[in-house]
């Protein structure tokens, strides 16, 4: 079993143990560590269980499960690591169109490159595959999101039942439920080949398309729980800040805008992330007939991605 997903079943039994896992995980600090530093920090991971002439540090730990990809063993790009995904890109995602193609596509990107890496196929590239899939639901999210801002431009629209449904309500679920289309379509090929699912030792003992059904289910639960909720509470935070006219100018009220939503981020990133462990479970039951039939284990551990 690779060392991350090791630290992850050891460690992040309960919601609140990866919770504060992941507080520490998505300290964006962690991104200004270079490759050697890392390599150095994956090493001493992987030799956790080894006698080691250097103790390894619990900042070290970090290092290696905030950057490298667990069944890959690649240094994920900087942008798209976790600690990345703590900035503002997407505050004012839901009003332009060009604004929800940029959002739709950090966000594909990230799931592209740390969703479960195990997956194969003979006949095609699913890298291919997954890049060709990523641009459908790239273009698909951003027109559906911009749609109704569309819509109540074109017919001029502008009662105030109107305004309140497409301006205040509808772009928080609508945002959410793209979130989780485009997990689901991008890695659709884990459900469709299959990942690797492994014993409590780390071997593997098959490729199961329910295993990757159930990862993919998951993220995708958790991304639009992570971008439904950034969106709507800060709309209903807002509401009674401007009621209340703590902020006196347009440019005031912004500024408190941006720091709502980016304090509701702040906190909603790693409550999604700890929503289900990194490290899955699934029972060897709820498996195929070939893969029950090779293990007496009971309950078989795969890498559910991000």
């Amino acid at each position: 079993m690779d060392a991350n997903l090791r630290f992850w079943r050891t460690e992040g039994q309960s919601f609140f143990q990866r919770f504060l896992l992941w507080m520490d995980v998505l300290d964006p600090l962690l991104l200004l560590k270079s490759s050697d530093e890392i390599r150095r920090a994956r090493l001493l991971l992987e030799n956790s269980g080894k006698t080691l002439s250097e103790p390894i540090q619990n900042d070290q730990v970090f290092w290696s499960t905030s950057s490298v990809h667990p069944d890959t063993d690649k240094i994920t790009p900087v942008l798209f690591r976790p600690p990345g995904h703590l900035n503002p890109k997407f505050i004012f995602a839901y009003n332009l169109s060009f604004l929800q193609f940029v959002f739709h596509t950090y966000t594909t990107g990230f799931t592209l490159l740390n969703g479960n890496g195990t997956t194969k196929a003979e006949d095609y590239s699913v890298q291919q595959k997954q890049i060709f899939y990523s641009l459908g639901a790239i273009s698909y999210a951003a027109c559906i999101g911009a749609l109704p801002f569309v819509f109540m431009n074109r017919y001029t629209l502008q009662s105030p039942l109107t305004q309140l449904v497409v301006k205040k309500l509808l772009p928080a679920p609508l945002l959410g439920l793209m979130s989780a289309f485009t997990v689901v379509v991008v890695r659709s090929p884990e459900f469709e080949n299959g990942i690797e699912v492994m014993d409590r030792n780390g071997k593997v003992v098959g490729v199961s398309q329910k295993a990757g059904e159930k990862a993919v289910k998951e993220t995708a639960l958790s991304r639009a729980v992570l971008f439904g909720t950034t969106f709507f509470l800060p709309a209903v935070l807002m509401h009674f800040v401007e009621r209340a006219k703590f902020a006196k100018t347009p440019r005031a009220l912004a500024s408190v805008r941006i720091l709502v939503v980016i304090s509701v981020l702040a906190g909603m990133l790693p409550v999604s992330l700890s929503m289900f462990p990194q490290c899955g479970e699934i029972k060897r039951a709820d498996l195929e007939p070939e893969i029950v039939s090779s293990t007496e284990e009971t309950e078989l551990f795969y890498n559910r991605g991000i």
